[in-house]
Order: C-alpha cells, then sequence, then structure tokens
C-alpha cells in the first residue's frame, strides 16, 4: 500500500517542521506550508489524501478560508483542523464546511495519529 500524503499547514515554523519529521519518521508522504496560500498552491500542483489545518493563521487567509478553497481544488481530501481553545466554534464551523473533525492544540500526537487513521478510514471508503 502506497503511503497517505498529508499536508501541514501551520504559521508556526517550528510546530510545522517537528509534526511534518514525525509523520516522515511513521512512513507518511508529509510536506508543510507556512500559510493558506502557500498550501493551496502546493494542492494545485500535488494530491494530498489529508491535511492537518491550523485555524487561526495571521496574514491574509485564516483556516476555515483555506479549508472552503481547499475542498473546491481536492474535494475528497480529509482536512483536520487544528484550534486553540478561544475558537471551537469556528472548528464546529468548519466541520459544517467539510473538515473531518478538530483536534485542540498542543495536540498530543497519539491523538492526531488516531484521528488521522479514522480520516483515511472514510477516504478509502470513498468511490472516486
Amino acid at each position: 500500500m502506497a503511503a497517505y500524503r498529508i499536508l501541514v499547514v501551520d504559521d508556526e515554523q517550528d510546530f510545522l517542521e517537528t509534526l511534518v519529521n514525525r509523520l516522515i519518521k511513521r512512513k507518511f508522504k508529509a510536506v508543510g506550508a507556512l500559510s493558506g496560500e502557500e498550501a493551496l498552491s502546493k494542492m494545485k500542483t500535488g494530491l494530498f489524501d489529508a491535511v492537518i489545518l491550523d485555524v487561526k493563521m495571521p496574514g491574509g487567509m485564516d483556516g476555515i478560508e483555506a479549508l472552503r478553497e481547499m475542498k473546491k481544488i481536492q474535494p475528497s481530501a480529509e482536512v483536520l483542523l487544528l484550534t486553540g481553545h478561544g475558537s471551537i466554534e469556528t472548528s464546529i464551523e468548519g466541520v459544517k464546511l467539510g473538515a473531518f473533525d478538530y483536534l485542540l492544540k498542543p495536540v498530543r500526537l497519539e491523538e492526531l495519529l488516531e484521528k488521522l487513521s479514522l480520516a483515511f478510514e472514510k477516504k478509502d471508503l470513498q468511490v472516486d
């Protein structure tokens, strides 16, 4: 079975690099993006099975706006939102817009891997 392709989107570079490296060590094909705009650019040039997307990002595009655009580019990509305690309502809105689920930051790796596993199960059941 081919490795799942994961796009990690977070404006905190240290967190982003650490998470991408931890996913790669677990045999995923993971790449990072520091902004919603960069993530959309990567989605236009490569397919992803899942996206781990921070809801709160400074600059032009927040996570919810990025989610809307991602679902237009790759509707079958499962999106997991990462959120702080103050933006749970925003994450619920994201689920209504097509996100698979959301997790509170700081996220434990085991919890994230469990949610990814569920997202991949759902994706594998979809008929292209």
